[in-house]
């Protein structure tokens, strides 16, 4: 019997490091001049007539959408992986909250293994069956929140057990299966769009001209013009097992090990650094699944992860392993923004 799972987790880890080895690959293809992304352009092409055909498809009507009664404020991006969507989700509900609004989130639910969708999602859910995000969501923004593949269907079971006026979705800017009131686009103020080819030769879901048709542009980090920057905000990590919060320029230990199971985990090492930490990296897939065994480090030395791993990581019982809870920080100009069409003062 041990002799099984001790062959299973071995196979686990195989697949787990080659499932990284191919992610490593396409970043290098996307974000450099990898001579692989001639071959891959007929794959492009096809994935770029297919998302066209698509498209056209319900704009023209020919394939029906799912229309709520209550605004939809779509949050997305036009490349694969992460740029930083739900920190300004949860911005985006704390600020139409503060406008008398009742503001709920809808998510995919990325990894959850939910035997039927939609679902909804409690503070205290399980991130195996809703995924890690939305769980992280419900916690912070405290409102309600339903994941679901189908988002109109999301929207539906949303509205149907909560009293939410306004409906965010994180993620599904390509998901026209829902119609939007209002669009908003992340971008990754280093990485931009890539070498601007479509997938699998880029990172591209969409064209970048698809930016000229959203109402907002955020860029996670240095903005262009037209673009709104954001800014993450890290003040304290919370210990994973007992709750303890300390000032990350109160904490005592500056040396740790950094965990980012995350798109792009070299923005977490690059924050902490910042804070005058001395980073040891330990870089997984974006939504790992995570063991003890993981944090069998050769030393005693802190653990500071990310909120979105730390919810799959509380069962463990690491009793120094802590998260770094993020804060997206917007200017002015981009809250008179918004004030203008969802009923604030114009004058911010």
């Amino acid at each position: 019997m041990f002799a099984a799972k001790l062959s299973c987790f071995r196979d686990i880890d195989a697949k787990v490091t080659e499932l990284k080895s191919i992610e490593e690959t396409f970043e290098n293809i996307w974000y450099g001049h990898h001579p692989a992304a001639l071959g891959l352009k007929p794959l492009a092409w096809l994935y770029c007539g297919i998302g066209a055909a698509r498209k056209a498809a319900y704009t023209s009507g020919l394939l029906s959408s799912y229309k709520a009664e209550v605004p939809v404020v779509v949050v997305g991006n036009i490349t694969s992986g992460g740029t930083g969507k739900t920190p300004l989700v949860i911005w985006l509900v704390e600020y139409f909250r503060s406008l008398g609004y009742q503001p709920g989130v809808v998510a995919r639910g990325y990894r959850g293994r939910a035997k039927s969708w939609p679902q909804q999602v409690r503070p205290d859910s399980d991130p195996v069956v809703v995924g890690d995000e939305p769980i992280v969501i419900a916690r912070r923004a405290g409102c309600p929140v339903a994941v679901g593949p189908r988002r109109g269907e999301a929207v539906a079971a949303l509205l149907e057990h909560a009293d939410c006026d306004i409906v965010i979705s994180d993620d599904g800017l390509q998901h026209y299966a829902l119609e939007r009131s209002y669009e908003i686009v992340v971008l990754d103020g280093i990485r931009r769009i890539g070498n601007g080819n479509f997938l699998p030769a880029g990172p591209l879901r969409e064209s970048a001209a698809r930016l000229d048709s959203v109402d907002l542009v955020v860029t996670n980090g240095i903005a262009a013009r037209g673009e709104f920057a954001m800014k993450y905000v890290a003040e304290y990590a919370q210990n994973i097992r007992t709750g303890e919060q300390i000032a990350l320029e109160e904490f005592a230990d500056k040396e740790v090990h950094g965990v980012a199971g995350i798109a792009n985990p070299q923005r977490f090492y690059s924050m902490l650094r910042a804070k005058g930490f001395r980073v040891t990296p330990h870089s997984f897939r974006d939504h790992a699944w995570f063991r003890k065994s993981d944090f069998d480090f050769a030393d005693q030395r802190p653990i500071l992860m990310t909120e979105k791993d730390a919810v799959k990581c509380e069962h463990l019982g690491l009793s120094e392993c802590w998260f770094v809870p993020i804060a997206a920080e917007l200017p002015e100009v981009f809250v008179r923004r918004l004030s203008r069409v969802f009923g604030g003062d114009d004058d911010g």
